[in-house]
């Protein structure tokens, strides 16, 4: 049985960045340091996984809107930790307070919007894309 979605519920995701994580690795800039795109996918996996063990099965969620701060740069070979806080439900709408940090200082902040769907259906309908 899946535990109660409440607010408040907090999750977390970490990494070392890696080669493979920075700015000039996934073509978002020029430099060797942790790229923003990396950076959203540890703040969505941390709110993702918050909230996984809280929904029926064959539900996940997915992400629709993000507004992040990337304060600053994290090197490579550092860890780097994604929090997320539930502080919103509206039926399948949840959004989520997010704050990142390495070693030395917080590198980012925002907010996070997931809707609860249903695994299926969801793939099916992007699937019919397809055909259309």
């Amino acid at each position: 049985m899946p535990n109660k979605l409440e607010l408040g519920i907090t999750g977390s995701a970490s990494c070392i960045v890696t080669e493979a994580d920075t700015a000039k690795a996934v073509g978002s800039g020029g430099v060797d340091v942790m790229s923003t795109p990396r950076l959203v996918a540890l703040m969505e996996n941390a709110a993702k996984d918050s909230v996984a063990n809280c929904l029926e099965e064959g539900m996940t969620t997915v992400g629709t809107a993000l507004n992040i701060q990337h304060m600053a740069a994290t090197p490579v070979g550092m860890k780097c930790t994604a929090e997320s806080k539930l502080i919103e439900i509206d039926r399948r709408r949840l959004v989520f307070e997010l704050t990142a940090y390495d070693d030395v200082e917080v590198v980012g902040k925002g907010t996070h919007e997931r809707f609860i769907v249903g695994s299926d259906k969801f793939v099916a309908k992007c699937n019919a894309k397809k055909k259309a």
